[in-house]
């Protein structure tokens, strides 16, 4: 038998937790693909500004509808369950969009892939912080949220590479892409258990137990039980009020998402139209490659790395602001600025796409993720109306005040809320 104070090793990486690793990774991947799709599509067919409007507005919109959906889902039937309706959609959406050759086809068939994704990342948010080793629990968290660059710079490859074809083609080669994708994510995912800690939540002990032996064995289940029960043990319980948490992870998450958003998809359609591609892969790809700082998720605090990432990401956007007449006149200056900015942009996203979903309980994981993920991409599409006739200075002070909102958050968070980071375990992140 185990003792009841140690374990006798410390939890091992296993052939389960990487294909789990992998099927999260490109869940995140997919999704990022799909989101920027509507920036893309607007390409597609002339459509007046107000329909532009709503096309970029179609992909925040149903990513919440499909949120909202998911979020309670997956707290009722499970994570495994919710992925194999997500990827269902997925297929049905790729193969519609290589046929939706007018505005209304692609709308319809986007909302169905729109739909998918948002259930699909709010599902892995919850999912990955249960699923994955407790060692290497925020790492492994970021390393799949870098997918979501990957995922970009992905869509706008395949754009670029694209261009020159007549449009079927491009929607073609766009959707074959998101099928073989699914394809290999499908794979992934029959290698990979249920929830154990959402199963045991739920009451069924039985079947956590039969999953766990099923895909990790006995011995590496019990020892995962007592490093459990042991961090339990040694984890003071730290409270931090509802309104707290709510706040700080709904202003983060909002600045993620519109700040982000109204520099990468907006941007281009609304006021640089022949590098509409150019920007996205941009920003993906340093977002990519910066993005492997996430291995050090598990050395570093979640509340420093949040202060840097906002706290950069608006001073460099107040230098953005001030030196508008400059950057549209030397286009080697714009690119740095995008470059630098993009640096902080993601160490923000990493570090708040990590919190928001590890700081609530188990049994109500999914549906608090999917509130803060409701609320704040719901006002990213706000934004996206608010700021279409605005003139370029206007557009970069209205970006500037939206990063000042996922700076308070920030700053809430590092007065108010708990470290989550430097090896802290899920029970500890979450209050449980």
């Amino acid at each position: 038998m185990m003792s009841e104070t140690a374990p006798l090793r410390e939890e091992r990486w296993t052939p389960t937790d990487s294909w789990s690793f992998w099927a999260f990774g490109l869940g995140m991947l997919l999704e990022a693909y799909i989101f920027g799709m509507a920036t893309i599509a607007t390409g597609w067919v002339p459509m007046p500004v107000h329909l532009r409007s709503l096309l970029l507005s179609w992909a925040p919109l149903w990513l919440i509808i499909g949120i909202a959906v998911a979020g309670p889902l997956a707290d009722r039937v499970g994570r495994k369950n919710t992925f194999y309706l997500t990827m269902a959609l997925y297929g049905v959406g790729a193969v519609g969009i290589v046929f939706s050759d007018s505005y209304e086809l692609i709308l319809l068939f986007l909302a169905v892939l729109l739909f998918a994704a948002g259930g699909e990342m709010n599902t892995i948010m919850a999912a990955s912080h249960e699923v994955m080793p407790a060692k290497h629990r925020g790492k492994t968290m970021m390393m799949e949220i870098n997918f979501i660059n990957l995922g970009g710079f992905l869509l706008a490859l395949v754009s670029l590479l694209s261009a020159y074809h007549a449009v079927a083609f491009q929607r073609g080669m766009i959707a074959v892409t998101i099928l073989v994708v699914l394809f290999v994510l499908f794979l992934a995912r029959t290698h990979t258990p249920e929830s154990i800690r959402w199963l045991e939540r739920r009451g069924f002990t039985e079947r956590a137990r039969q999953e766990a032996e099923k895909y990790y064995g006995t011995e590496e289940y019990q020892v995962r039980q007592a490093i459990r029960a042991q961090q339990a043990r040694q984890s003071a319980p730290v409270r931090v009020s509802l309104g707290v948490r709510l706040y700080a992870t709904t202003a983060i998450a909002f600045a993620g998402t519109a700040g982000f958003g109204l520099m990468t998809y907006v941007l281009g359609p609304s006021y640089f139209t022949h590098y509409t591609a150019l920007i996205l892969l941009v920003a993906t790809g340093v977002g990519f490659f910066s993005g492997f700082l996430g291995l050090l998720a598990d050395r570093w605090s979640r509340k420093s790395m949040l202060l840097w990432g906002y706290g950069g990401t608006f001073v460099i956007t107040v230098l953005i602001y001030l030196t508008v007449n400059q950057w549209t006149k030397t286009i080697a200056f714009f690119w740095l600025l995008l470059v630098v900015l993009n640096l902080f942009v993601n160490i923000s996203y990493l570090t708040e796409d990590t919190l928001k979903a590890e700081v609530w309980p188990t049994a109500h994981r999914g549906t608090y993720t999917a509130v803060v993920r409701f609320v704040s991409i719901g006002l990213y599409i706000v934004t996206i109306y608010m700021s279409q006739h605005y003139n370029l200075h206007q557009y970069m002070l209205f970006n500037l005040i939206i990063w000042a909102i996922g700076l308070s958050g920030a700053v809430l968070w590092a007065i108010k809320g708990h470290e989550t980071g430097q090896g802290a375990s899920i029970e500890t992140a979450s209050g449980e």
